[in-house]
């Protein structure tokens, strides 16, 4: 036993973890938290919708003594007692395993990645259970799930103050943090996709809090693009701390947005899709076990808190001719048009609230503090509450009465036309909210009025109208994100019924194509990054400096180093061409050992790199960059400059930040305040 012991300590010494495989483990413990973000996020929204329907209930409620019934769900909740029994060991033995591994080298690494994550896992067991708890004790006293039957009893003086001061609350909580505006989509495709991936925990902690604020009030907006936020911004302090790579980071980020509509919509499938069709644009093997681990994770704490009852009840439809295409094809269509006009009021009531459009009232309104505006857009709302109830809040209890063929057909046009123009109103006047549950309930209310119309014409050939608002739902959120697999894969999993995909194949393809053409043709002609990339030449941006001669020793290559601006310099080989890189990360090792001083040279400490041609493009240089994993690459001489160059990854980002600024001081935006653009 001694000898095995020993052993097996030895093999312990010699385990390597490198980046790759320890991401699918991040993954899913940021698919935790992801979860873990929803059930709380979900559980404010019903406090705050609590506290807006009075606290009188409350009392009422216990006056009723309904204790019992208080403990009837305590006893009923998914507690899942064996996350602990799995969960706990396994992080326990982590720790362990991390105090045996001998310190040293690249084991230092290790015993770090393996002591954070095994903490994070102790961490989100530790507030799944009072979570689930929570979420009990507000389905006994909340006032979450059964909206459509208690806002027509709501006083009209609370339909309009209740909006109106939670747009005044939202707004002095965020005017002081102009970043936060927005869904939360947006931000996270340009994290991924400037390369930066930094999205600020404390910004995704404070965008759940506001948008709760919105959605609990009467707000119209959807809880899916703060989750998305949320979750992305915990994956990027995680993966940063962890010391992941760059491209790392990316599906790190791109797991936490995953994992979060995984949580929100009770849809694994659709969450991993959307992380890779959506945030990181790619489907390649190395991000799939991650970026699944993380919708798993998220979906099974969701399920725990919020419960595993599907968002949609289960309706089975199917198709009842092949003539009938033609008639989800006219639906994608529509789709399509009314995401079109979706993005286009977005943006104009973006500008008009913000004082860039034409006339007295916009500049007026543009003065005006934030919560001012908002607040505003709140009474908006609650006016056009008082016409169609489905604008309050995220409005998805309408989607399973129109799923059902409950709603008449002048409710479903209003609720269209009303939902799309409060939606635009509360996020364009300064609220927080995501679009997808409103794109999904304007879709909704658009495949039933479509479908009622389709089926009163032509009875024997067509499907109820409860087939075309759930196909409508799909195309919706498929053309308003130009991911046509995403609204697929979402309402496929939803319905819970295969007869529904062909529908949903045709509606979503066609919706996603003609909004994409639609504002590709609108949209002013702005390059692109990868075009500006490709255009740019490397003599453009780079830094022209004299290389250090291989033979200097470190003393001096440590002052050159310090008082340096990009902190690297190039290095000379023995013939006098350029050898490659050394940077200040490389004087850390022998830093502390002085001895060491006089034996050591420049071209010992250097590493060897690719060096550019001043003529080559940005996009090159990016690649050459990523494939080393390094910020920075030697240029080598232009024709009749005697100096070399150095090319930054950080030149590279103020250039297109730059153009970024240009463009928006021009009126032209890369990536829109409120709409993903592909």
């Amino acid at each position: 036993m001694s000898r095995f012991v020993h052993a097996t300590l030895q093999a312990s010494n010699r385990l390597r973890l490198p980046g790759p495989s320890v991401l699918p483990v991040a993954g899913a413990v940021v698919g935790l938290y992801s979860g873990l973000a929803a059930g709380i996020f979900a559980n404010l929204i019903g406090l705050v919708t609590g506290l807006t329907f009075g606290a009188a209930e409350l009392a009422h409620t216990l006056r009723r003594s309904q204790l019992l019934t208080l403990m009837e769900a305590f006893a009923s909740a998914k507690w899942h007692l064996e996350y602990a029994i799995i969960g706990a060991p396994l992080s326990l033995g982590a720790l362990l395993l991390a105090r045996v591994i001998e310190p040293g080298g690249p084991r230092d690494e290790v015993k770090r990645r393996l002591r954070l994550l095994a903490l994070l896992t102790l961490g989100a067991l530790s507030l799944y259970y009072p979570l689930v708890a929570l979420a009990a004790l507000n389905s006994v006293f909340g006032h979450s799930h059964a909206l459509s039957e208690e806002i027509p009893y709501l006083p009209w003086w609370l339909m309009l103050l209740a909006p109106t001061l939670g747009g005044v609350a939202v707004g002095r909580l965020l005017r002081d943090r102009p970043e936060t505006h927005g869904h939360g989509v947006p931000e996270v495709v340009r994290a991924v996709k400037s390369g930066a991936n930094v999205v600020p925990a404390d910004r995704g902690l404070l965008k759940l809090v506001a948008s709760a604020i919105t959605i609990g009030s009467g707000g119209s907006a959807g809880r899916e693009g703060p989750i998305v936020y949320g979750g992305a911004a915990f994956a990027s302090t995680v993966g940063r701390v962890l010391g992941f790579s760059r491209k790392e980071l990316s599906i790190l980020l791109a797991c936490g947005a995953g994992a979060g509509i995984s949580a929100s919509f009770n849809a694994p499938i659709a969450g991993a899709v959307f992380a890779m069709e959506i945030i990181l644009r790619e489907f390649e093997l190395r991000v799939f076990s991650p970026i699944i681990l993380a919708s798993v994770a998220g979906t099974l704490v969701s399920q725990g808190v919020l419960g595993e009852a599907p968002m949609l009840r289960r309706v089975p439809y199917e198709l009842v001719s092949g003539s009938e295409v033609l008639a989800y094809a006219g639906l994608g269509i529509g789709c399509g048009l009314l995401a079109f006009l979706f993005v286009k009021l977005l943006h104009g009531v973006e500008h008009f609230f913000q004082g860039r459009t034409r006339g007295t009232l916009s500049p007026w309104l543009g003065q005006k503090p934030l919560p001012f505006r908002a607040g505003l857009g709140g009474l908006c709302a609650g006016l056009l509450a008082f016409v169609s109830p489905t604008v309050w809040g995220s409005g998805h209890d309408y989607i399973n009465l129109a799923a059902v063929g409950k709603l008449p057909f002048f409710f479903l046009v209003i609720a269209c036309v009303l939902k799309l123009v409060a939606t635009a109103i509360t996020i364009g006047s300064g609220g927080s909210g995501g679009t997808f549950f409103p794109a999904a309930v304007i879709g909704a209310m658009a495949g039933g009025a479509f479908g009622t119309l389709v089926h009163y014409f032509f009875p024997a050939s067509t499907g109820p109208s409860g087939a075309y608002a759930l196909v409508g739902m799909g195309g919706a959120v498929a053309a308003l994100n130009r991911g046509p697999l995403t609204g697929m894969m979402m309402m496929y999993e939803l319905s819970g019924n295969h007869d529904i995909i062909l529908p949903l194949m045709v509606t979503c393809t066609i919706a996603s194509a003609l909004c994409h053409y639609l504002i590709e043709r609108k949209a002013p002609k702005v390059p692109s990054d990868a075009d500006l990339l490709e255009s740019t030449p490397v003599h453009a941006l780079m830094e022209h400096m004299a290389p250090v001669p291989a033979g200097l020793p470190v003393r001096p290559l440590a002052d050159l180093l310090l008082t340096s601006e990009t902190g690297a310099l190039p290095v000379l080989d023995t013939s006098g061409e350029v050898y490659g890189l050394i940077q200040v990360q490389q004087l850390r090792e022998v830093w502390s050992d002085e001895a060491m001083y006089p034996l050591l040279v420049a071209s010992d400490l250097a590493r060897k790199l690719p060096v550019l041609s001043p003529d080559a493009d940005l996009a090159h240089a990016l690649r050459l960059m990523d494939q080393e994993d390094v910020d920075a690459l030697p240029v080598a001489a232009a024709s009749g400059i005697a100096t070399r160059g150095l090319l930054t990854r950080v030149a590279v980002r103020r250039f297109l930040f730059a153009q970024h600024a240009t463009e928006h001081s021009q009126g032209s935006t890369p990536v829109g305040a409120t709409e993903v653009t592909r």
